[in-house]
């Protein structure tokens, strides 16, 4: 069993959800958003479980230094072009996908 998670090192969640798998004894893969972003097959596998609109952080200070809040822009571009954007973590396992910290999901994944 392998978990992927899309993460950034310095946020406080995605450094939950690698403690929270690393303490059960399961390997994962973490993505540093900060290094590589998804590719688009990845980002359309995302997009099947939630809408582009709840994948970008509008509280990141990234969002908040480029302005966006107030641009007219395209979400999937954005996000490819500046992963960091990302709300982070995303988990994945096989074909269950999850949004933010989300340990009573990440349970029934291990029980499967």
């Amino acid at each position: 069993m392998i978990i992927q998670i899309f993460g950034k090192k310095n946020c406080n969640d995605s450094k939950k959800a690698e403690r929270f798998f690393k303490e059960r004894g399961i390997k994962i893969q973490f993505i540093n958003l900060k290094e590589k972003a998804p590719s688009k097959g990845e980002l359309k596998s995302i997009c099947s479980k939630f809408p582009l609109e709840e994948l970008i952080d509008t509280n990141s200070s990234e969002y908040k230094k480029r302005n966006l809040q107030y641009m007219v822009f395209d979400l999937e571009e954005t996000l490819l072009e500046n992963p960091i954007l990302f709300k982070s973590p995303i988990g994945r396992f096989k074909n269950e996908i999850t949004l933010g910290y989300e340990p009573e999901i990440w349970k029934k994944w291990i029980e499967k």
